[in-house]
């Protein structure tokens, strides 16, 4: 069998990382700023942070829910989402003159701080670094499609990478950084030792950026990951009566619905949670628990709101491998594995990456125009000994 030259896997190493390098770029500076996107929304918008002058504990999110009724008597409360302990409650509402709205409820005071009817600076950054603001359509996007295909590219960037850099472990013993030999040799040994230090980084992003590429696929064929919870039965809905002119209200109200997820699993912390959209939905809600790898969705369960019967309930003891996969991915990918520490390490190396992008663009780039001179120099002196001739 025929050895493959180093030169083969560098150039193969070239044309899958550096071609693209404007996309990639991209990329990887806006997720490494999607990463702080929830403090960056607490420094630049003081609505947004839940101050706690008094050390007052937080209020359960169905007195939240209140609150909002009661500023807005006509308005259908949809649900609510908890973030960090520091960012107030999300509370969605749609009223007469707001299609749909969130307002900023303080869980400590439990004072409406802002009322936010359009893109939020958070969902804003994910979206542009998840699918770059394409639309949906039929289940899929294109350029979630793009995002993911990135990937690909990645993880082969990182095994050529291997491979031409030979004995690449001694960046870790004996970092090599040389500044007064050029600016070739200073890229070279920047992006090295980048990549070095930045292995483990970037084989998590291959990873979890090949299973969101899986995910897309599932979604783009409608396979379910997770089942939906069931509609419930037609007999079980009380029928209006003759001169009613309000539906029946449910039996079970929400906040026996949050008691009811506490017993079924004592360590949860609600995350999101949506009220029934008709008569025939139920509670949903999805949280936390006690485990470092999940994300904040990892609990999630259905109840009748006419019965209070626990139709679906999933927690990670429960889930299947897929399941698992996909409650892992964005803490791995996202570094909210331990807060504001991690989402630290994380943004640092998603600079780093982005920075390694670029400079591996200027060695291809420096190479190329070296090349070219050279090839120029070489046709003018072939023109000249064919003019001496």
């Amino acid at each position: 069998m025929a050895k493959i030259s180093n030169r083969f896997w560098f150039m193969l190493h070239g044309w899958v990382s550096l071609p693209i390098w404007i996309l990639f770029s991209f990329i990887c500076l806006t997720g490494t700023v999607a990463v702080l996107s929830h403090e960056l929304t607490w420094l630049t918008n003081p609505a947004a942070r839940a101050t706690n002058p008094n050390e007052l504990p937080a209020k359960p999110v169905d007195e939240l829910m209140l609150v909002v009724e009661k500023a807005y008597p006509n308005a259908q409360v949809m649900g609510a989402m908890t973030l960090e302990p520091y960012l107030v409650n999300a509370i969605t509402f749609t009223d007469a003159d707001k299609p749909y709205a969130i307002a900023y409820v303080n869980q400590y005071t439990g004072e409406i701080q802002q009322i936010n009817e359009g893109l939020t600076f958070i969902g804003f950054m994910r979206s542009l670094h998840g699918w770059l603001l394409f639309p949906w359509q039929s289940g899929y996007s294109v350029g979630y499609y793009l995002v993911c295909s990135m990937a690909l590219l990645m993880l082969a960037s990182l095994i050529t990478g291997l491979i031409v850099y030979k004995r690449f472990w001694r960046s870790f013993f004996a970092p090599k950084l040389r500044l007064t030999q050029g600016k070739k040799t200073l890229l070279s040994d920047l992006h090295k030792l980048s990549g070095v230090w930045s292995i483990w980084f970037i084989a998590i992003m291959s990873l979890t950026g090949l299973w969101y590429l899986v995910q897309a696929i599932f979604w783009h064929a409608d396979i379910d990951i997770e089942s939906h919870a069931p509609m419930i039965a037609a007999e079980q809905v009380p029928l209006m009566q003759a001169g009613d002119t309000q539906l029946p209200s449910a039996n079970v109200s929400f906040t026996e619905a949050l008691s009811l997820a506490k017993q079924r699993f004592p360590d949860f912390q609600p995350s999101y949670v949506m009220l029934p959209e008709h008569q025939r939905d139920m509670y949903h809600l999805s949280g936390s628990g006690d485990h470092i790898f999940y994300d904040q969705y990892s609990y999630s369960l259905s109840i009748n709101p006419w019965t209070g019967e626990i139709a679906s309930a999933t927690s990670p003891e429960t889930m299947t491998g897929m399941q698992t996969l996909m409650h892992i991915a964005d803490p791995l990918h996202y570094g909210t594995l331990a807060g504001i520490w991690t989402k630290l390490i994380w943004f640092f190396f998603g600079l780093v990456l982005s920075g390694m992008s670029i400079t591996g663009f200027m060695m291809w780039g420096l190479r190329h125009v070296r090349a070219f001179k050279q090839a120029e120099t070489k046709d003018l002196a072939a023109d000249m000994i064919g003019e001496a001739r």
